[in-house]
């Protein structure tokens, strides 16, 4: 006794079983976490050293270089690379995906500690941590008051917001951008030091031993013990002034007569602006691993804590929170399964047109479902967007099997059969079919599941999602539904009108359908008796015009009918092979998140106000849009030539125009701003940084800067020609203002001045210096000494300042130092452990990634000399477009392969599978001319949907296959049951075509958040299914005819 059997004998037991799925499924439901894609965890180390005072050239050679030889020999890394800048190096070592987090970051401290001795002595220890150095934050917090300053705001957020919001979970860190963090600067004037014959480090010393606290011991006694602690520590610029440097003849000198003391902001070097009002930003970092959605949702709470324990007249607002997008996205994707079940069972409705029979494949949808959710759990799945779009693909699949056992059910009750005994013996005859079907679907993700990298992982939880729904919704149909046809059905039940005019319809297909099998499969034997034996086999006769069609079709040759069907398979071949290298290919469409960021550089050497300046430009031109209703503004970060804007739109639903075009009219705004270079990013697909540009072309060399910025050059000329590529940039720039300053050391050693002193004292007096710290409140703060901004505005006064000889004498450093001005490097850069260059940019409007990725080896094969030690690298959106696309390529044949195998064991034959698989690659012609037609790409979504589609026209094959199988081992002529079986099976086709498509019809013609990925997958099932269903119906029975083999294992003599 099958499953099938049991069930329909033992109903209550079916029952039970769908709902112990239901309830587990639910149960799992609300267990499962919810984000925008799979969890990647993909292991970043960054280690950052800092080294004062030195250039970018001395950090690259004696930081960035031994930490990179070290740490490369870690096994399982995949890509370091380095930024070089003046005083500090940040190195950032990215692992396969397969490595673990923890492991990765413990290696590489390993290593930086062997690497130590190493290192200069003077350098701050190395920093290693598990999140990027310079991740973006995912949420921006902007701060305000109109009764209040910046350093008031900023003292708040330091005692009461960023406590509180470190404590969320998930959160990595909360850096403040425009900090006015309180500071005590002595501004030093340099006349009156010298004047007073003082030098700096004089200064320094007499500040630290002024500004103490110190426990002083215990007074003891028999009865009683104080603790003493001697109060020295200085809190108020009037204390600070009044430190005493020097005492004689009665005179006292103090702080005060040399210097300016003063409490403000430790940096006035960055600014921050919210919708045009001054403000302290704080952003939010979260850790690789953490969820956005869980890590804003605990930042809103946090905020609601916040906002009560802050003045009333301190406002905080959320500038930007890309989780915004995410859950707008997931909200538009559980609309769009609501919008494909309603298709789904208006589709089963109309065309069984039988409210009872269409019962039996509408329940299969919330069982199957549902019971997915359980199989989800099971694996560590999350909801997600692959996951859900996974299920809106499942809605038009799970159907499919209850649909075919439904059918087949009722063609036995039509041919007299009682509903018991028409349950068990039509499940019993489909039953194989059914079990085929689910498996080849299943199997057609099994490589997709294991692809390596990235891609891989991300959509593996779409591939087993959907598979597992499949494998669920063939066990409700191998048992719910022949258990529901006994019961629901009944024997010759009068038809409604709608009901018969739908089976008059699909009559009028059946033999539509069987007098163009009789043309395209008959036997010499048929076509000497001058009449198709299809027509004969129908049982009402066709109609006056088909009559006089298959006339004409019985006059000709038996081949003439099969050598047109090959004729369109090959026209089909011939119509992919053209159609395929032209679709435009990508990593993923650009999605509408409804964020616009505006990058603003500035000529090197420009000023804080000089950027600023074209920077509120920028924020008033961008204003004047509607659609744009947060504008933030960052300026000095992370130099005072760099500003930023971070664009918030109004509701998707809420404009007419989408953020591609939005951004296109902001780069014609930028354009009326001269003063400053300005390129816009959208944020990327597939969870990518904000600050990542598609396009991320390195250029790599083992010879010198200079060199590899001229070939930059020569690259960056011809971007800026090119039509596919917008905004091009580089990180390489040789143009930095720089002082150089060189000791004497001849001179210096006669003077008895040691380099190490002019060292310092230029540190101090132009970097400033932090030489002890302060209290105020329960905070501690910097005191910085520097010299008095007006004395350190041109090189020439940098001469006047004086440093004490071994002998005590005041030497001025014009004796000691030799200088000249020139252009320095801004950052130096590694990528695979040698010197490069990325070029980086937008892909404009209309062109693809894979256009702009072609160009750019062109450009190289034709500009880089060879032999010379260039070489070239992606990064970033580009590697992984080039990972993905040959990785797909792979998992599509390794698909085709895995349908075979899994069908050649279960019909145990060689030969049928290739008969079921034949219109598998023609179809792909119509789901390529859907994507065509409605301006898609060739992408991992469209991609994924070519795999689906796999499995999708693979079944249809499977049911004509099959039952042509049966009535060969019934006694039936090849030919005849060739035919007998296609026509019998061309209502479940028609339906689950109509399903399938149908369900797939609200991905396609979706808007919102995220509907462009959504409707590249849907246009691909909907144009793949219709042009392939046809061509099954079609090259299946001809093919099976041709290579079928003569006899069936087990057919009757």
């Amino acid at each position: 006794m099958g499953l099938s059997e049991l069930s329909v004998r033992r109903p209550v037991l079916a029952t039970v079983m769908s709902l112990l799925l239901v309830l587990v499924g639910l149960v799992s439901f609300f267990t499962l976490t919810v984000r925008e894609y799979p969890r990647t965890d993909e292991p970043v180390v960054t280690v950052r050293a800092s080294y004062s005072g030195a250039s970018a050239a001395v950090v690259e050679s004696r930081l960035a270089k031994p930490l990179e030889d070290s740490i490369a020999g870690i096994e399982g890394v995949d890509v370091i690379s380095s930024i070089s800048r003046a005083g500090q190096a940040q190195i950032t070592v990215r692992f396969v995906l397969e490595k673990d987090p923890d492991n990765a970051a413990a290696e590489v401290r390993d290593r930086v500690a062997r690497v130590r001795a190493r290192l200069p002595a003077e350098i701050d220890e190395p920093v290693v941590a598990k999140v990027e150095a310079d991740a973006t934050p995912v949420i921006w917090l902007a701060f305000s008051s109109a009764q209040r300053s910046p350093l008031e705001i900023n003292e708040l957020m330091l005692r009461i917001a960023r406590p509180l919001l470190q404590t969320v979970q998930g959160v990595a860190d909360t850096p403040i951008f425009g900090e006015r963090r309180y500071a005590m600067r002595v501004a030093l004037q340099p006349e009156r030091m010298a004047a007073h014959g003082l030098t700096v480090e004089e200064i320094e010393s007499a500040i630290r031993a002024s500004n103490l606290e110190l426990p002083a011991g215990r007074i003891e006694s028999h009865e009683r013990e104080l603790n003493v602690v001697s109060h020295t520590e200085l809190a108020t610029p009037s204390q600070f002034a009044d430190i005493v440097l020097r005492h004689g003849a009665g005179l006292k000198l103090r702080l005060g007569d040399v210097a300016q003391v003063e409490e403000g902001p430790a940096s006035l070097r960055s600014r921050v602006r919210f919708n045009g009002q001054e403000a302290v930003s704080m952003g939010i970092v979260r850790q690789a691993t953490a969820n956005l959605l869980e890590v804003a949702a605990g930042i809103r709470q946090a905020l609601q804590r916040l906002r009560a324990e802050l003045p009333v007249d301190v406002q905080v607002t959320i500038a930007n929170d890309n989780a915004v997008f995410i859950e707008r996205s997931i909200a538009s994707v559980y609309a769009t399964i609501a919008e494909a079940v309603l298709l789904v069972v208006l589709v089963i409705v109309v065309f069984l047109g039988s409210l009872r029979a269409a019962l039996v494949p509408i329940v299969t949808i919330p069982i199957s479902l549902i019971g997915t959710f359980a199989l989800m759990a099971l694996a560590g799945f999350s909801i997600n967007t692959l996951t859900l779009l996974a299920m809106v693909l499942a809605i038009g699949l799970v159907v499919d099997d209850a649909i075919v056992m439904l059918e087949n059910i009722h063609r036995h009750i039509e041919a007299g059969q009682r509903p018991f005994e028409a349950a068990i013996a039509g499940a019993r005859e489909i039953g194989f079919a059914i079990v085929a079907m689910t498996l080849t679907l299943a199997a057609v993700y099994a490589p997709l599941a294991f692809t390596p990298g990235r891609t891989g992982r991300l959509f593996a939880e779409f591939a087993l999602t959907l598979a597992g729904a499949v494998l669920v919704s063939g066990f409700v149909a191998l048992t719910l539904s022949p258990m529901l046809c006994a019961l629901l059905l009944r024997p010759h039940a009068q038809a409604g009108r709608w009901a018969q005019a739908v089976q008059r319809a699909l009559r009028a297909l059946e033999r539509g359908y069987a007098s163009v099998l009789g043309w395209t499969v008959r036997t010499r034997a048929e076509a000497a008796g001058q009449a198709p034996a299809a027509a004969k086999e129908a049982t009402p006769a066709p109609p006056p015009a088909a009559s006089t069609l298959l006339a004409a079709a019985a006059q000709r040759p038996v081949w003439a009918g099969r050598m047109a069907v090959l004729l369109a398979m090959l026209g089909c071949g011939l119509a992919l092979a053209w159609l395929y290298p032209r679709l435009p290919a990508e990593l993923a469409p650009m999605e509408d998140r409804g964020t616009l960021q505006v990058r603003m550089s500035a000529p090197d050497g420009a000023s804080l106000d000089y950027t600023d300046r074209y920077v509120r430009e920028a924020e008033a031109l961008v204003r004047r849009h509607p659609e744009f209703d947060r504008v933030f503004a960052s300026v000095g970060n992370p130099t005072v030539q760099n500003g930023t804007l971070i664009v918030r739109t109004v509701d998707w639903s809420e404009r007419e125009r989408g953020i591609e075009a939005l951004a296109a009219q902001v780069g014609r705004d930028m354009r009326e701003v001269p003063g400053v270079f300005s390129f816009l990013n959208t944020p990327p697909p597939l969870g990518m940084g904000f600050s990542s540009r598609p396009l991320q072309y390195v250029i790599q060399t083992t010879g010198s800067y200079e060199q590899l910025h001229e070939i930059v050059q020569q690259f960056m000329q011809a971007m800026r020609e090119h039509p596919a590529i917008d905004s091009p940039d580089v990180d390489l720039r040789l143009s930095a203002p720089q002082l150089r300053i060189e000791v004497d050391r001849e001179r210096a050693a006669d003077l008895g001045v040691q380099p190490a002193t002019v060292a310092r004292t230029l540190e101090s007096l132009l970097g400033g210096r932090i030489v002890t710290r302060y209290k105020k409140g329960a905070e501690q703060y910097d005191v910085w000494v520097q010299l008095a901004a007006p004395a350190r505005a041109t090189p020439e006064q940098i001469g006047r300042i004086q440093v004490r000889s071994a002998q005590g004498a005041l030497v001025p450093l014009s004796a000691l130092l030799r200088s000249d001005e020139g252009a320095a490097p801004r950052e130096l850069n590694h990528f695979g452990q040698r010197r490069s260059a990325t070029l980086t940019a937008r892909i404009a409007p209309g062109y693809t990634l894979g256009q702009a990725l072609d160009f750019m080896d062109e450009l190289a094969a034709r500009t880089l000399p060879a032999g010379q030690g260039y070489a070239t690298a992606l990064s970033g959106a580009s590697r992984e477009y080039r990972s993905a696309q040959g990785a797909l390529t792979l998992v599509f044949a390794l698909a085709l392969l895995f349908i075979y195998l899994v069908l050649a064991a279960q019909f145990e034959s060689f030969v049928d599978p290739l008969v079921i698989m034949v219109s598998v690659p023609l179809s792909m012609v119509g789901a390529l001319l859907a994507l065509w037609l409605s301006g898609g790409t060739l992408n991992v979504y469209s991609q994924i949907g070519l795999i689906t589609l796999v499995g999708l026209i693979t079944k249809h094959g499977i049911l004509i296959v099959e039952f042509a199988n049966q009535m060969r081992q019934q006694g039936m002529a090849l030919a005849k049951a060739t035919r007998t079986a296609a026509v019998r099976r061309l209502r479940p086709i028609l339906m689950t075509t109509a399903a399938m498509a149908l369900g797939a019809l609200p991905l396609a013609l979706a808007s919102g958040a995220g509907a462009e990925s959504r409707r590249q997958i849907g246009w691909v099932i909907v144009g793949g299914m219709g042009l392939g269903t046809l061509l099954t119906l079609l090259l299946v029975p001809t093919v099976y005819l041709l290579l079928a083999r003569r006899r069936v294992p087990g057919a009757r003599a």
